[in-house]
């Protein structure tokens, strides 16, 4: 009986002259493939054919799991973005519905004033439009000429205002002109209160372009932004006309912009609203006349 040792050492020169008589037999066989393909190709492209037409199934059963994989994805893509696309639909919708609410109260007030507009003022209340032809001031006096006088109903003390807010009030009167003086003028002082807090003040013009409040409460704290509206008190103008907004507070002094840019000012509205405070003492009231 031989030892497996001798076995072993017998098998090992076989087994080098199988891989070697293998490598030249593959080699061998490429090369009459390539000489057979060449020789006879009508019958390699049958064979190749057939090869192909026999793989196709299977190719096609392995792709499947591969495209159903992907069609999967695609669809989690599809309802991500629909998922997104919903939630900006609905914060969208949530937007209109809260314009539709402001639509319908702004409709309803508008309806409102509209009625209103049908309604009669008081026979003490009257206005006439008149254009600003010159700038009447100089380093002392902030005051602008209009094309309206006594002919057309304009009296002193008269309030002059645009759309945008409080002009001044009429300081002189002609038959043909008035001088209407600005709210920044040196000589102009307005009772005022602050839209937001309520705190009564008085807007003192001092010849610049941004008027101070003065007498303001000592516990008041003005803002930056605070809006302004006349206050009404001291019978000088009605309550409620936009005046202006704080633009500075320095060491306790607010200072005021005027809504109306009197640098602009093209046409003023002036209206008698009856009250004593802004005629002279002693002067007869103009006859009321209606808008022209």
């Amino acid at each position: 009986m031989k030892r497996p040792g001798s076995v072993l050492r017998l098998a090992a020169p076989l087994k080098i002259l199988a891989q070697r008589f293998t490598f030249l037999g593959l080699v061998a066989m490429s090369v009459g493939l390539m000489v057979f393909g060449k020789a006879e190709a009508p019958l390699v492209e049958r064979a190749r054919t057939t090869v192909t037409d026999a793989m196709v199934p299977i190719l096609d059963a392995v792709s499947r799991p591969v495209a159903t994989v992907a069609e999967i994805a695609d669809r989690i893509n599809v309802i991500i973005d629909v998922h997104a696309e919903n939630t900006r639909l609905r914060e969208e919708n949530e937007r209109l519905l809260r314009w539709q609410a402001v639509a319908h109260r702004l409709e309803t007030e508008n309806r409102s004033l509209r009625d209103l507009s049908r309604v009669a003022p008081e026979d003490t209340v009257s206005f006439v439009s008149a254009r600003v032809v010159a700038d009447a001031g100089g380093t002392f006096v902030r005051s602008v000429l209009v094309m309206a006088g006594t002919r057309d109903a304009v009296a002193k003390g008269q309030t002059a205002i645009t759309a945008e807010g409080l002009v001044g009030r009429v300081g002189e009167v002609g038959e043909r002109s008035a001088r209407v003086l600005l709210l920044t003028d040196l000589n102009s002082q307005v009772p005022v209160v602050l839209e937001s807090s309520r705190e009564r003040a008085i807007l003192a013009g001092d010849n610049s372009e941004r008027p101070k409040l003065t007498h303001l409460a000592a516990a008041a704290r003005p803002q930056i932004g605070d809006r302004l509206m006349t206050s009404g008190h001291g019978g000088v103008f009605p309550p409620g006309l936009p005046v202006g907004i704080i633009v500075a507070v320095n060491d306790g002094t607010a200072r005021v912009k005027p809504f109306v840019e009197f640098h602009r000012l093209d046409h003023v509205r002036l209206i008698d609203f009856g009250l004593s405070g802004t005629l002279p003492v002693g002067a007869p009231p103009p006859a009321p006349r209606r808008g022209r």
